[in-house]
């Protein structure tokens, strides 16, 4: 049944999207003021299940390119998604029935919602991901042979990119990579239109959903003074890796990404050692001192120890007191063709 959102949906659907996407997907917060914005104009943000759509009807996977602190500085249009699908559907003359997430992490969760509802289109309950990853040849609905081009990109001054007969993803990541350096390190980027059919083969289904639940466990565990961080373990099947206080980070964006390492001395039960988590966009793999406690495609993520509020990559910094949670991952994301996309190796 079709799900129209309310600010509360909007709210818990940042707060879970914030976890589940490893400290990346772009700003949760920047993503619920855009979405909560077009309620206050009059728009209606629906979700929908793949079931309620034709097998024929196309579907559109959009999502934001970028480094997540170019992401956090350049605010944007607010539209760059519904011209960049408006586009697509004049270069392939076809009609788009939905949008559908690339990755449900951060605020890519929201990125299809705003140009769907300005296009007066639904989003589909699923993403690519079930978390967020920092390639676009890291999304499910190729790791089968789905083509994934055309593409069209769009910045924020409505500059446009297509790239055309691309059949390889790792080479369509590249050449869309530094066409988003040029275009000032963010874009919105459309990709080649899924029938349903296709997309129910391929996809993480209700992981829109899941981020509301998580939202709303984390909210109701902050209101009636329980513990959140407890409630989100519940809530997706993790554990906690490490808890303490952030004393070095190392950010820097490079070649259209942002690289860098962050410490964490260990407080109460981990006092004495130290976490060390790598990220590229998102957070990739977590060491204390030599073990390996958690790697990708399991979802390693940042929250405030007190609040169990996500802390994105962009944001974190020093002296904050956080905890570092294991999620395992959705187990489309596990298989052997999966992992060669996905894996540590990848």
């Amino acid at each position: 049944m079709a799900w129209n959102l309310t600010h509360d949906d909007i709210e818990r659907i940042a707060i879970g999207a914030g976890i589940l996407g490893t400290g990346g997907g772009g700003n949760p917060y920047r993503g619920m003021t855009r979405a909560r914005l077009q309620l206050d104009q009059g728009h209606q943000l629906q979700i929908v299940g793949l079931d309620e759509l034709p097998d024929d009807a196309l579907v559109v996977p959009i999502g934001g390119m970028g480094a997540p602190t170019i992401g956090l500085e350049k605010i944007g249009r607010g539209d760059e998604g519904k011209v960049a699908i408006e586009e697509l559907e004049s270069q392939l003359g076809v009609k788009v029935a939905a949008t559908v997430p690339v990755e449900v992490g951060g605020g890519n969760s929201f990125t299809p919602m705003i140009a769907a509802t300005q296009l007066g289109l639904p989003t589909v309950d699923a993403d690519g991901m079930g978390r967020a990853f920092p390639e676009l040849d890291m999304v499910s609905y190729y790791f089968d042979g789905v083509a994934p081009s055309p593409i069209v990109m769009v910045d924020c001054q409505h500059r446009k990119v297509i790239i055309r007969d691309v059949s390889d993803t790792r080479m369509l990541e590249r050449m869309a990579r530094a066409m988003c350096v040029q275009l000032g390190g963010s874009a919105m980027v459309a990709d080649c239109p899924i029938p349903v059919r296709r997309l129910r083969e391929t996809c993480i289904p209700n992981t829109l959903t899941l981020a509301h639940r998580i939202g709303d466990a984390v909210l109701t565990a902050q209101h009636q003074g329980n513990d959140p961080v407890g409630t989100i373990c519940e809530v997706t099947d993790g554990r906690v890796l490490f808890g303490g206080k952030v004393v070095d980070v190392d950010r820097r964006f490079e070649r259209g990404y942002n690289f860098g390492r962050l410490r964490i001395a260990g407080l109460g039960a981990w006092e004495g050692s130290t976490a060390r988590i790598d990220l590229q966009n998102e957070f990739l793999i977590c060491q204390v001192e030599d073990e390996v406690l958690a790697i990708v495609p399991d979802l390693i993520t940042l929250v405030d120890s007190e609040r169990g509020n996500p802390i994105t990559t962009e944001v974190v910094r020093y002296g904050l007191r956080v905890t570092v949670l294991g999620i395992p991952a959705p187990p489309q994301l596990t298989t052997e063709q999966a992992l060669h996309f996905v894996g540590p190796q990848a």
